[in-house]
């Protein structure tokens, strides 16, 4: 069956992610003019019935699509071997230490069906190849789009629900700040920088509609006003284009026959480092830092939005269970309640989530998955162009405040983890197809070579 489909249906996954998120958005009652007010709402407003009644149709689907992918792999293609056992190895890994570990043995043990979903889609994207990786980016790509758009098409409609018109800590005062269909403006400007960067590594054809796609993408990164989802899109793009078009640039910076593109940007260097001292010695830079510290945003600063007394908080429940952790309700609506941080969904850090939720066998975990993905992403990021290290970075910098590798149910960061797994495992299946196809071209050299010299010998024979 599978030499006759090369391909799967993994990439349907995106579609179905973002469908119920929206879905779930659109039903709700939320407006983000007062989410702090929604978020203790969720907690005790009851499902709506269409959701409800979707809910476990979506969970079938994914099961049936990531479960087709692990048969074929391992039953109709005849036992083929894993293109990356460390890579699925960590995984799993990483499922049993954060998910199962705390669910079973954590303070307060808790285990459901659900927890088994992340688990299957995981090993499924693992062994994924170049082609199905092709179409999944390109399906996060058009399933972000499309997301996005619908955001902003109900701005007229549903203002309170997609923008938080109160909001006052951007840039630009009085800027509305847009959540669209995602549960937050954070979340939002995370897959917009994502869909950004799938557009980079695959755009569309025509030129009309990728100019469309970037101008809604980018403008929805601008609006949602994350800074961080602003860092992750500079440093990744960065390495991406980096990586498509450096040895051009370099060529084209270091070739004396053509030498403006090296002279220009020595002048563009030279003047920005002449603007800062000029502005480090003349401008009270001292009183503007002592000024910005004092005030309300620079006190937020400091403290990382208030996420460091998440932090102590996190740090504390660890002290108390230090194997396995307070358990996956941590962080639920009860606990909340009773530390005094009714906002507080999950630790704001990965690592410090993990550690909270499952002690140090979770912890431990975490920490050698993303060794092995840091390391797979290196090894690989010439082979994917850079995207390999541009999807690593977007997660290891949202891992600071964020919980991007949470295997808690499938929401919008399962995107990014996902992408990332499919662009490895593709990237390891690439390299190992080219290591088998240098074996058979060399096995048939020294095949032919062999059988040069015994003809010789019988020509002689017969002469």
């Amino acid at each position: 069956m599978k030499s006759r489909r090369p391909r799967s249906y993994m990439h349907v996954i995106f579609y179905v992610i973002l469908f119920m998120v929206a879905l779930a958005t659109l039903l709700s009652k939320r407006s983000l003019d007062s989410n702090a007010a929604y978020i203790a709402l969720k907690s005790v407003e009851p499902t709506p019935p269409l959701v409800a009644l979707t809910q476990p149709i979506a969970s079938l689907l994914l099961l049936t699509v990531a479960a087709e992918r692990i048969l074929v792999q391992f039953v109709k293609s005849g036992g083929t071997t894993v293109a990356s056992p460390a890579l699925l190895g960590a995984y799993v890994l990483f499922w049993g230490g954060t998910v199962a570990a705390p669910g079973l043995w954590g303070a307060h043990p808790q285990f459901t069906h659900d927890f088994f979903y992340t688990l299957v889609i995981g090993i499924a994207a693992v062994l994924i190849t170049g082609t199905e990786r092709d179409l999944a980016i390109k399906a996060a790509r058009d399933a972000l789009l499309v997301f996005m758009a619908v955001g902003v098409a109900l701005i007229p409609i549903k203002t309170n629900m997609v923008l938080d018109t109160t909001y006052t800590q951007g840039l630009i005062p009085g800027l509305p700040r847009f959540g669209g269909l995602a549960p937050s403006p954070v979340g939002m400007g995370a897959l917009a920088q994502v869909c950004l960067v799938c557009l980079l590594a695959l755009p569309y054809r025509r030129a009309s509609l990728n100019r469309i796609a970037w101008g809604l993408a980018l403008a929805v990164l601008f609006v949602a006003q994350s800074k961080t989802a602003w860092l992750c899109f500079i440093l990744s793009s960065g390495l991406l284009i980096a990586f498509r078009s450096g040895p051009s640039f370099w060529r084209r910076f270091s070739d004396p026959m053509r030498p403006e593109l090296g002279v220009l940007c020595v002048l563009v260097f030279i003047a920005g480092v002449l603007a800062l001292a000029l502005f480090l010695i003349f401008g009270h830079v001292d009183n503007r830092v002592v000024n910005f510290f004092s005030s309300s945003e620079g006190e937020q600063l400091t403290s990382l939005t208030g996420r460091t007394q998440i932090w102590a908080v996190a740090y504390a429940e660890w002290l108390r269970h230090p194997v396995f952790g307070y358990g996956p309700s941590i962080w639920d609506v009860a606990f909340r309640n009773s530390v005094g941080m009714p906002n507080a969904t999950h630790a704001h850090n990965q690592f410090m989530d993990a550690l909270s939720r499952s002690g140090a066998v979770g912890a431990a975990s975490f920490v050698i998955y993303a060794l092995v993905l840091f390391v797979l992403s290196l090894r690989y990021a010439s082979s994917s162009r850079g995207l390999t290290l541009a999807l690593f970075v977007i997660i290891a910098l949202r891992s600071v405040a964020e919980v991007p590798l949470s295997l808690y149910g499938y929401g919008i960061e399962l995107i990014t983890h996902l992408l990332l797994l499919m662009t490895l495992a593709a990237a390891a299946s690439d390299a190992r197809q080219r290591k088998d196809e240098k074996r058979v071209a060399a096995s048939r050299r020294h095949a032919a070579l062999a059988l040069v010299p015994n003809h010789g010998a019988q020509s002689r024979f017969v002469s």
